[in-house]
């Protein structure tokens, strides 16, 4: 087993070695103090998902401080590319008062980490954060407790820092951490009584910090699954059905069996091959004939909207206040809209993979995947046997975007380990990754509003079909409203959408923020009142007027009735507490109906940004991912078959789409911390579709906003 202070931030290599459970290494630990914390406010959405279970009344994680003087943090989760593993750090260094290179995270390893329901939703600040910075505090006050004794002095006559606690008024007389914890077992709750840091006085949080993975990621040093390799492991190809609705009706598997070194594996509706080299795997796959019976389906990219609003189960009230109809009754116009919205690929740059290592009734795992509790218990029920005999480790994940919550490619492998006796590895092509993604799903939102006789807005009438209701309220001040959703985000239940849908980043409020942002710039041109004027004009939400006039500042926004021919656009919403406004300017061709973003400014009010650095590289990739839910990604399918097999077909945005972009982080370090990896999206599609507007004078209705779309669009004025 290696030393608590060999742990170094490749996490994956670090834990290989541990075989042990939680609560055994809490045992031979040796000498330190561990604080025990327990998360508390998780919010409603998540407390009722299907998979989580009980919330522990023990601890949700907790920290060591080692005899060596090193801290380790023990959280479920992972780093997927948002940068926690440097920001959760910056939060305990600075509470704690060490350096914060001598923190280690430990991240998503099922048997040492406690239980944590997932990686999603921008929750890990906000939600773990908190109660990570109670158990520093909590720490650093033990410390200080057992300096008093050691030095002999006074607890309100010693102060901490870097890892050490001396005497005020005589810095010679101190003691280290190392020493303090040596030698000694103390482990407690944090009792949330010591308090916390005042921005003041914080050292590294707020500080724009290097992520501590980056030298690690961009030299290829870093592991992900498809990169773990064991001792005897084979590589499996699994046959795949053509269709999501097809049915196999024959196979025959005589010519692969005959090939030498080949094992063929055939378990119910599972038949993969296997070899130690994959190249050789993926050959053997294509000697398989097999048949299979396909229904007819008239539903494609196109017919499926008419189809959702045929299946759409009764409604349910979101948000309402004044009374709609009084409303209708003082409009002078009205506006009546429906917005559409495609199906979207999460098209992560690492596809879904997995290592599993049964070993009699022992199962360790290193999975691609946002959710490995999830995955210890799923793969203990898909092999008979208790959950406590699964491990799961967790590598880097190359993105997830909610994606990677299902665990399809685990399951395979599990079971496939358990029939050969051997470590399995399931890595799936892109083909297999569109084929199995749960989309983004298609949806629809219809929208009355109304302006009275001065140009004020009367009512707003909000209808969003299957998107789901996150960002669908509005924060607008409009007197009479109501807000209403139909049917999930989550799936829909049989008979909606031909293949699984699920979580995409900030999910429904990019299909929702483009809807209601786009309704908010017509009124305000049919008022004859500039976009960003109409907005402020509209809101009482200071955290929201804030950002919009900090982005109207950056861009320098000159006022004008849209359409100016500029190709300026705005939008705004609110994620995860988050408040963010974008400003766009765009160029269209009028021959081709192509559009280029030129510039993007975005503010956002995201309370105290733990690592300034790290939420203006989680804006910028929330910008560049929005070009192309906005621009380009609209998945091609018939009934269950998928036609987009890779980029050639789905176009995600490249590098020559990049425009200027700036962001502008509102200074807010006595707010709480809120979400920062989803924001920035919500509002791309949004200032797109206003830009557009206001560059040609023609409305875009339905995502993405392709050049045959535009072309169609004008064609019809």
């Amino acid at each position: 087993m290696k030393k608590n202070n060999d742990l170094d931030l490749d996490f994956t290599d670090r834990l290989m070695d541990f075989q042990v459970s939680r609560r055994e290494f809490i045992k031979i630990a040796g000498g330190g103090i561990f604080i025990f914390m327990t998360i508390g406010d998780i919010p409603i959405w998540a407390q009722q998902r299907r998979d989580r279970p009980s919330l522990p009344t023990d601890f949700n994680a907790f920290l060591q401080i080692n005899e060596d003087g090193r801290v380790a943090c023990f959280t479920g989760k992972i780093e997927m590319g948002q940068g926690i593993v440097t920001s959760l750090a910056q939060m305990l260094a600075d509470e704690l008062d060490v350096a914060l290179d001598s923190v280690d995270m430990v991240m998503g390893d099922t048997d040492l980490c406690p239980w944590d329901m997932g990686t999603f939703g921008s929750m890990s600040t906000r939600f773990f954060g908190p109660p990570l910075r109670a158990a520093g505090a909590e720490g650093r006050q033990i410390l200080v407790e057992l300096a008093a004794e050691h030095l002999n002095r006074p607890v309100d006559q010693l102060l901490t820092e870097n890892g050490m606690v001396y005497d005020r008024s005589d810095r010679e007389k101190k003691v280290t951490y190392a020493q303090l914890a040596r030698g000694k077992k103390i482990s407690r709750h944090a009792s949330g009584k010591v308090p916390l840091k005042t921005p003041d006085q914080f050292k590294i949080m707020g500080d724009p910090i290097l992520r501590r993975d980056a030298l690690e990621k961009v030299t290829g040093r870093a592991k992900y699954a498809a990169d773990i390799q064991l001792p005897g492991m084979l590589y499996a190809r699994i046959l795949r059905p053509p269709s999501h609705d097809a049915k196999r009706i024959a196979v025959d598997l005589s010519e692969v069996q005959q090939i030498e070194g080949i094992q063929v594996i055939e378990d119910k509706d599972l038949i993969a091959v296997l070899h130690h080299s994959p190249d050789f795997a993926e050959k053997a796959l294509s000697k398989i004939k097999a048949s299979y019976d396909t229904p007819k389906s008239d539903l494609n990219e196109v017919t499926i909207f008419d189809h959702l609003l045929k299946v759409a189960p009764e409604g349910e009230l979101v948000a309402e206040n004044g009374d709609i109809q009084k409303g209708k009754k003082e409009a002078s116009m009205v506006f009546e809209q429906i917005y559409l919205d495609g199906y979207k690929a999460h098209a992560p740059i690492e596809p879904h993979g997995a290592v599993v290592n049964v070993e009699g009734d022992k199962v360790t795992i290193w999975p691609s995947s946002q959710t490995p509790f999830r995955v210890k218990d799923e793969v203990a029920e898909a092999l008979g046997i208790s959950s406590n005999n699964v491990r799961v480790i967790s590598p880097f994940l190359g993105g997830g975007f909610g994606g990677k919550t299902r665990n399809l490619q685990v399951i395979e492998a599990a079971r496939l380990s358990k029939l050969t006796g051997k470590p399995i590895q399931v890595a799936w092509t892109r083909q297999e990754e569109f084929f199995y993604d749960s989309f983004r799903p298609a949806a629809i939102v219809k929208i009355n509003s109304g302006l009275d006789k001065n140009g004020q807005t009367c009512f707003w009438d909000y209808h969003v079909f299957y998107a789901g209701e996150r960002g669908s309220q509005h924060f607008y001040s409009i007197p009479n409203s109501s807000t209403v959703y139909y049917g999930s985000g989550w799936g829909g239940g049989p008979g909606t959408h031909p293949f699984a849908t699920g979580a995409w980043r900030a999910p429904a409020n990019n299909t929702n923020t483009f809807a209601r942002e786009s309704q908010i710039d017509i009124m305000a041109a049919a008022a004859g009142v500039d976009p960003v004027e109409f907005r402020r004009q509209n809101l009482t939400d200071k955290k929201m007027r804030s950002v919009l006039e900090a982005a109207a500042d950056k861009f320098n926004w000159k006022p004008a009735t849209a359409p100016s021919k500029r190709g300026y656009g705005v939008a705004c919403g609110i994620d995860a507490g988050t408040s963010v406004a974008m400003m766009v300017e765009v160029d269209v061709d009028r021959e081709t109906g192509k559009v280029m973003v030129k510039r993007v400014v975005c503010a956002q009010d995201m309370g105290l940004a733990i690592n300034p650095q790290g939420a203006t590289i989680q804006m910028e990739g929330c910008i560049t991912m929005g070009l192309g839910y906005a621009l380009a990604e609209d998945l091609r399918f018939s009934g269950g078959q998928i036609h987009d097999h890779n980029f050639d077909t789905y176009e995600i945005p490249r590098f020559s789409w990049l425009p200027k972009i700036e962001t502008v982080i509102i200074d807010a370090k006595n707010e709480t911390p809120q979400g920062g990896g989803e924001p920035a999206i919500i509002t791309v599609g949004g200032a797109i579709a206003n830009a557009i507007y206001d560059a040609i004078g023609v409305r875009m209705f339905q995502l993405p906003m392709t050049p045959a779309r535009i072309k169609d669009s004008m064609a019809k004025g």
